[in-house]
């Protein structure tokens, strides 16, 4: 079996994984994601298979419940905050990229690194998380209000900015919400910001 071959069958296998395991309507932002990290590929010269592998597999855990979360994290030595036991939901993206490697033999590190870095983001992340991180808030079936088509229009020209500017909406609903905010959330809006000045200068 060729390359393209390989990847078509990995691609529908884990479609169907993923119509058994989350609802139509993740599936919808899911498939959303992989076009759109594909799309921002071509912008920033990213490898698109990268891009869309980790797209289509950034969601694999969003449906585990936190008992499930808990316990594969765990097991797994993933390091588990305060916030994250109290609020175990923000372990999906780690657990989501333990199934990608487990279920579907993922071994790409950079693929996985970015499946992780989807929710929170990370300082010093590499372009690939920078851009799973902003598709996944700017992909089409998130709406159409102004601050979100603004964040579309700058995503293909300056990705750091865009994931300065995608913590801070990020930021701005979980306060708006009375939600709890996690430090790496605002570590990785500094960072990105200072590297989106630096590309100004």
């Amino acid at each position: 079996m060729g390359n393209l071959a390989k990847q078509k069958s990995l691609r529908k296998d884990i479609i169907v994984w993923l119509q058994k395991n989350v609802s139509e309507k993740r599936l919808q932002h899911i498939l959303g994601v992989e076009q759109t990290c594909i799309d921002l590929a071509r912008c920033h010269q990213i490898d698109e298979k990268q891009a869309a592998l980790a797209g289509l597999m950034h969601d694999l855990a969003k449906f585990f419940p936190a008992k499930k979360l808990l316990k594969m994290a765990k097991k797994h030595g993933i390091a588990i905050d305060s916030i994250c036991c109290n609020h175990p939901h923000l372990l999906h993206a780690d657990v989501s990229a333990i199934v990608a490697r487990k279920e579907f033999g993922i071994k790409d590190t950079e693929v996985l690194e970015a499946i992780r870095n989807h929710t929170l983001g990370s300082p010093k992340m590499s372009l690939l998380s920078c851009l799973v991180f902003v598709a996944d808030t700017i992909e089409p079936n998130r709406g159409d209000d102004p601050e979100l088509n603004q964040l579309r229009q700058i995503a293909p020209k300056n990705l750091y900015q865009s994931v300065q500017k995608t913590s801070d909406y990020s930021l701005k609903y979980l306060m708006g919400s009375d939600k709890v905010i996690h430090p790496r959330t605002v570590l990785t809006r500094n960072w990105a910001l200072v590297k989106s000045k630096q590309l100004l200068r």
